[in-house]
């Protein structure tokens, strides 16, 4: 059975919690992370007996399974990380992962205890990496990528910068051109390569792969690198410690290597960072006579031009930096003339501010390429500061940023307020100051004030305008809402602000581009249908066909202007991240088999000196208690079985209307006959009422019997509930056994299209909430007029003024 990404991921974080408390996120990164390395090639040698990792006799996973509760764990699993690192040359890689840290992981037996719970939390038998993977499943890669991110979120930010987002990574190796490359034996360089993870994402693009190069400053980080190209299951590259502006360790003939491809997120701003390098550098990335010398107080154009000089004649790079390296002064102004002069510079991508966990400040990507620099007439630009989603305290880039992002960049053509070429000459008008603003104009969305709406009413036909996007998707819908006001360039609304709404919903260009949206739903429905049912194991890869549906959505939705396509493309790579990986990967790995099973509590930890107890199963009594991966019980529900769960729906309303029949009684004489203190054990319950009722005198008997009543209704209920509940929960596990495979298609196939729909019908309802939102506000703006405040302020002043003269006070 493949492992569920999203089980694995919960599973993982799970092992966090054995740690959380003695140390912070950065540390303890690095003992679950060598958990899981060793935990994943332990499994995979298990099944490969030609891996290039080899496992040391005695220290595979099995080996440490094996050193639980015993007294000397810590020591044993560090004598066996070391001879890890010694057999596969990994010096370093787990330098910091001490397992007899008593201050990080507790003193003697508290000890044992964390490290035994999170050696327990790998051993899970769900967890076997052995045969999981299919053609195109970058499962521990994933997971790896995923674990980094929620250390960098919770590492802080000073400690959150070895880690580049995956959508910053994503948008860096596709606008790079990896994928278009066709030549055998390139190289990717990364002279800051943190933990690899932009160096393993431009690798996915290469459809022929590439040889992997970086370097990295900090040597924990080095270690961190070399695990995640393991656990990308990548294990020939060279990764190398040292300082990359003054010591760069890759050199032939003593000058820089230079390679195919080049992608770097470097420290921004470094200060102090030319060191043992000199003003006139040996290896020619800057001098004090053509080219200009970074300032020391600043790095960020000395990693740049590391890249360029690292760079083959017809290389390609890209490279994240602050925002000020488009526009500060002075020696960077020197610099940043002459890249743009050798025709170096190939685009420029404006980035949201907040993406990074080391700094909340903005950042852009400078695309390097050398290939045709000699006759570069101009700069490409995108301004995507705009496109993001807050993610807790950080932005994040959407799937539909990314890809407008890429596909804008690929065009490579002007979009309003979003992209433009701007040629060589316009930049030099501008001094060569490269700020996106000056070349690409912001939407006009910005709220202005009118003054003389304020003072005669009317809405500004500045502010009708700016809804020019619903007026082109409903060219009719404006004049039903607006007409023209008493005064040039002023209009006014037509209906009171309360029907809006409604009438929107209910306006045939309104009707028209929902049945359009659904029309080319229905078309790319058609589409996948045939394919998503000819799907068998080991005959398709997962990851390809996510990105070839969202091809698909987007030329089908591409004339869609109530709902842009973009976003209906977020809604599809949403759902697949959510369900669909992980449903294809179940059918790549497994086929369309359907198992039910009961989903178990996680076993909460034991405190010391605790005897431990036999497991009890959690057993299935209802349908909510069992659970399918591929088919949820829902989907067979409402399939086979809707009469049986509307009776129980409706029985279920009955005992809770009973419920609070006999709750409303209780409260009634809660302070007479149906105060539990009158009864045994200080407990209201039925047994203690009938006993009571054999003393009671007529007008309690009363109340006491009708009590009982309630009762009874109530039990009935409920008995009633258990025996339909126990038939539904057999008829539906019946019915899993007997399916054949062609049903199992169709209802997974449509599981998957009812949840697209619906995730389309949630979209047009938002374009539908957001209009009417603006509007109204908009009408809420003008709604008062100056005067009229004036004259209502006049007469409250009258009221209070009468109101003091009663009471006697003069002013």
């Amino acid at each position: 059975m493949a492992i569920k990404k999203s089980e694995l991921y919960s599973t993982l974080w799970r092992s966090c919690d054995e740690l959380r408390g003695g140390m912070d996120a950065s540390q303890y990164k690095n003992y679950v992370l060598a958990m899981l390395f060793i935990k994943y090639v332990s499994d995979k040698a298990k099944h490969n007996v030609e891996s290039l990792i080899e496992v040391p006799e005695g220290c595979s996973f099995d080996d440490m399974v094996k050193l639980k509760g015993k007294t000397n764990i810590g020591e044993q699993m560090n004598i066996k990380l070391a001879k890890w690192e010694e057999a596969n040359d990994l010096e370093g890689m787990f330098k910091e992962a001490d397992f007899s840290d008593e201050s990080k992981l507790g003193k003697s037996n508290d000890l044992v205890q964390t490290v035994s719970n999170l050696i327990g939390i790998f051993q899970s038998s769900g967890l076997n990496f052995g045969k999981n993977q299919a053609g195109d499943d970058d499962l521990m890669g994933d997971a790896y990528e995923y674990l980094m991110k929620h250390f960098a979120t919770e590492s802080g930010k000073s400690k959150g910068q070895f880690y580049t987002p995956a959508e910053v990574s994503r948008v860096m190796a596709k606008v790079i051109g990896l994928n278009k490359e066709i030549r055998p034996n390139v190289s990717i360089y990364d002279p800051t390569c943190g933990s690899a993870s932009l160096l393993l994402r431009a690798l996915s693009e290469a459809p022929n792969g590439a040889a992997l190069y970086g370097q990295e400053y900090d040597i924990t980080t080095v270690g961190l690198a070399k695990m995640n190209m393991i656990l990308h299951g990548y294990e020939t590259y060279d990764i190398r410690s040292g300082d990359t502006l003054n010591n760069p360790q890759f050199l032939k003939d003593n000058n820089l290597t230079t390679f195919s491809y080049a992608v770097a997120n470097p420290p921004f701003s470094q200060k102090s960072w030319l060191k043992s390098a000199k003003t006139n550098d040996k290896y020619e990335r800057w001098n004090e006579h053509t080219i200009g010398v970074p300032p020391e107080k600043n790095g960020d154009y000395a990693f740049l031009l590391h890249i360029i000089r690292s760079l083959k004649d017809k290389g390609k790079g890209a490279c994240i930096l602050p925002h000020g390296v488009l526009f500060r002064g002075n020696a960077e102004a020197d610099i940043r003339k002459y890249l743009i002069k050798r025709g170096y510079i190939k685009g420029v991508i404006g980035l949201p501010s907040n993406l990074f966990y080391g700094t909340g400040i903005p950042a852009c990507i400078i695309i390097i390429d050398k290939e045709e620099s000699a006759s570069r007439k101009g700069i490409f630009m995108i301004d995507a500061k705009n496109g993001f989603v807050k993610d807790g305290n950080k932005n994040r880039l959407r799937e539909q940023d990314i890809r407008r992002i890429v596909d804008t960049w690929d065009a490579f053509e002007d979009v309003s307020h979003y992209a433009r070429f701007v040629k060589n000459e316009e930049i030099k008008k501008n001094e060569y100051n490269l700020n996106l603003p000056r070349y690409i104009d912001a939407e006009n969305d910005e709220v202005i004030q009118n003054i003389e709406a304020h003072l005669k009413g009317g809405i500004p036909e500045h502010d009708v305008e700016q809804f020019y996007r619903y007026w082109e998707a409903c060219p009719s819908l404006q004049q039903v809402l607006f007409k023209n006001g008493n005064r040039k360039g002023f209009f006014q609304f037509i209906l009171d602000k309360q029907t809006i709404k409604e009438v929107i919903n209910n306006h045939p260009d309104f009707d028209n581009q929902h049945r359009e949206l659904f029309q080319s739903y229905a078309e790319w429905s058609q589409i996948w249908i045939p394919q998503f049912e000819q799907l068998q194991p080991n005959s398709f890869k997962p990851k390809q066909m996510i990105e070839t549906m969202g091809d698909s959505v987007l030329e089908k939705f591409a004339n869609s202007k109530l709902v842009d396509k973009y976003d209906v493309y977020d809604q599809l790579m949403n759902y697949c991240v959510e369900t669909l990986q992980d449903d294809l990967y179940l059918i790549e790995s497994d086929g369309w088999k359907v198992q039910t099973y009961v989903p178990q509590p996680i076993e909460k930890k034991k405190k010391e000196g605790t005897e431990e107890k036999p497991k009890k199963e959690k057993e299935a009594k209802t349908i909510k208690d069992i659970a399918c991966d591929l088919l949820p019980v829902d989907c067979i529900v409402d399939e086979y079985f809707s009469t049986e769960k509307e009776k129980i729906a409706f029985l279920e309303e009955k005992l809770l209307s009973a419920e609070t029949d006999l709750n409303e009684l209780v409260e009634e004489y809660s302070d007479s006959y149906l105060d539990a203190g009158n009864y045994a054990d200080n407990k209201l319950n039925k047994g203690n009422v009938q006993k009571k009722l054999k003393t009671a005198d007529e007008e309690e008997a009363k109340i006491l019997q009708e009590y009982i009543n309630r009762s009874n209704i109530i039990a009935g209920y409920k008995k009633q509930l258990k025996d339909d509940n126990s038939e539904l929960l057999e008829a539906v596990l019946q019915k899993y056994s007997s399916l054949t495979e062609e049903e199992i298609k169709k209802l997974v196939t449509n599981k998957w299209l009812v949840a697209f729909g619906n995730r389309l019908v949630a979209e047009i309802q938002q374009v539908s909430q957001s209009l009417n939102g603006q509007l109204q506000s908009l009408e809420e703006r003008y709604e008062q007029t100056l005067p009229e405040i004036n004259k209502e302020v006049e007469l409250q002043e009258a009221k209070v003024m009468q109101h003091l003269e009663k009471m006697g006070f003069q002013l």
